[in-house]
């Protein structure tokens, strides 16, 4: 067989090499130890959280070895293409400060290693496959669908592995006459890989992966498609080339890879290309809320799973990145326990502290990180936050949040000093719902007055209140006159006497109190009574009370 007749019948308008390219794309100019890691995402449309989690893997081995982090899209599959998803890719991940270096564009690609949109690459995956066919590495299969499922069904009623290999494998040693006779009647045809493993044969190679160390598995012995019948390439074969000429040194990607592994090191030995380091991640799993079972996060069952539903929401990118740092090293949270103010590119992340099992995804941890992660943000900044939210997300109350920034901050800011400080700020959608009482379009009466307390006596503690109210006065002066007022009308001044002697008492001074957090809020429990009149003010204080009483 003449290969080399055999490449330029097959692909006559590809003059460049692959040595070529490799001029092209010479090995970058970096310090000693530094990592070029990619992200590439297909433009689907959908972009998700296994897509942030391996980002900010690819992002942190990147930048804190001073090497380069580029995006690369991968849009060889026409079907999946979805219109406007780049830039929602583009979009969602600039939200949760995750910066590239180089790559695609919305307009145009930046750096010196592109194109980096897949479609635009198809002559240099040619011209790597007509290499292949030119040593007798790849081979034209004309394989039709029919053929192809009666072959699968063939394999699934003898219980053998699935693909074209072996006595399946029929064309791969066809003469250059039968194939030119095929591609003169029109036949389309794919480009598969000449693989030179044997099925059962035991033999096996080791990778050391990064995340998992030493893997050792079964060589590959599939004639796997490189190159489809409309000349575009497989998944295999181009990441196998991209990250080549790109000059990646990491590849970050999910377990589910780990199958194709065999394919992409035959390709990587076959091409004699560098390999780069694989980091096989785990998967992100949930406790099933129905079963109790851990299971894989799931687009149609699990909203969580789309970076649409956390900006929605209104959740900080700061906590998102913190949160999902603690499942990505198993040391972070001790480290943030330690540095609660330090900048979290200060933390050393490592692929050995990388979960190999399985790594759980908690929506309820999450919200327990934010509320850490929120009170280390400045209120007026927290409030700024809130307001390009609902600008994008709740428009109606973009008028609201923003008349007064200042008197949005200042409540924002209620209880956060001091050595205990509040920590119930979670999200902006959660943050309104939760200050949604200062806003008098928002007000409304949530929760009963405590059953100690009868109904003849709701007017007369407010009235009485309103009689002592100085909006100056001091905060141990306020309590004190509720106090007093309190174990005037038959209320224990502390809820422990109400307790050793609830004959002798209606009920105590808490519950006093809770009438008077119910007029003003509308709710039994809120954040401190004495702070949210003081952001009021004494109007609306007053306001407030005779709209209690009088409702």
């Amino acid at each position: 067989m003449n290969y080399e007749k055999l490449a330029e019948i097959l692909f006559p308008n590809i003059t460049k090499t692959p040595a070529d390219y490799e001029n092209e794309f010479p090995e970058r100019q970096l310090p000693e130890g530094a990592k070029v890691t990619r992200l590439g995402p297909s433009p689907t449309g959908f972009i998700h959280l296994g897509n942030l989690y391996g980002a900010f893997v690819d992002e942190r081995l990147a930048h804190q070895s001073g090497g380069t982090f580029y995006l690369r899209i991968e849009d060889t599959d026409d079907k999946r293409r979805v219109d406007g998803a780049v830039e929602v890719i583009i979009s969602s991940l600039k939200f949760f400060g995750v910066s590239f270096d180089e790559g695609a564009g919305l307009t145009e690609d930046t750096g010196d290693y592109g194109p980096y949109y897949q479609s635009s690459r198809a002559e240099i995956y040619q011209s790597f496959a007509k290499q292949m066919v030119s040593r007798g590495q790849a081979y034209p299969c004309f394989l039709k669908e029919d053929e192809i499922s009666a072959i699968r069904a063939e394999q699934e009623s003898g219980k053998l592995t699935p693909g074209i290999y072996g006595k399946w494998a029929k064309h791969r040693e066809l003469s250059i006459e039968e194939i030119e006779s095929r591609i003169a009647a029109g036949e389309d045809f794919v480009v598969r890989l000449k693989s030179q493993g044997q099925e059962n044969s035991g033999k096996t190679f080791t990778v050391e992966d990064a995340v998992r160390g030493a893997l050792t598995m079964p060589e590959n012995f599939q004639d796997t498609v490189i190159l489809k019948s409309n000349g575009i390439p497989t998944y295999h074969f181009a990441h196998v080339v991209d990250d080549y000429l790109m000059r990646t040194t990491h590849v970050v990607r999910g377990e589910e890879w780990l199958p194709s592994l065999p394919i992409h090191v035959e390709l990587f030995n076959t091409l004699g290309l560098k390999m780069p380091v694989y980091c096989h991640t785990a998967q992100l799993m949930k406790i099933d809320d129905e079963t109790g079972v851990k299971r894989k996060l799931s687009k149609r069952k699990d909203p969580e799973l789309s970076l649409d539903y956390y900006r929605e929401k209104g959740y900080h990118p700061a906590a998102v990145r913190d949160y999902l740092l603690t499942v990505l090293n198993s040391n972070f949270e001790e480290w943030r326990a330690e540095n609660p103010d330090a900048p979290i590119d200060s933390f050393e992340f490592t692929t050995e502290k990388m979960s190999n099992s399985g790594a759980l995804f908690d929506i309820n941890k999450l919200n327990d990180v934010c509320k850490d992660v929120l009170l280390r943000i400045p209120a007026a900044e927290l409030a700024e936050f809130m307001t390009d939210w609902a600008k994008e997300f709740k428009p109606e109350l973009t008028a609201l949040i923003n008349a007064d920034p200042e008197y949005l901050a200042s409540i924002l800011d209620i209880g956060r000093s001091g050595a205990k400080p509040r920590k119930d700020l979670m999200y902006a959608e959660q943050i309104f719902d939760f200050i949604s009482f200062f806003f008098d379009d928002y007000f409304k009466y949530e929760d009963e007055v405590p059953e100690n307390v009868p109904v003849e006596d709701y007017a007369d503690i407010i009235n009485s209140y309103l009689e002592t109210y100085n909006h100056s006065d001091s905060q141990e002066e306020w309590f004190g006159k509720v106090r007093e007022m309190g174990t005037e009308k038959g209320y224990a001044a502390k809820p422990k006497d109400f307790k050793k002697n609830p004959d002798q008492y209606k009920g105590h001074v808490g519950h006093v109190s809770t009438v008077i957090r119910i007029a003003l809020t509308g709710r039994a429990n809120s954040p401190d009574i004495w702070e949210i009149q003081q952001i009021l003010g004494e109007e609306k204080v007053r306001e407030r009370m005779n709209s209690f009483i009088n409702r």
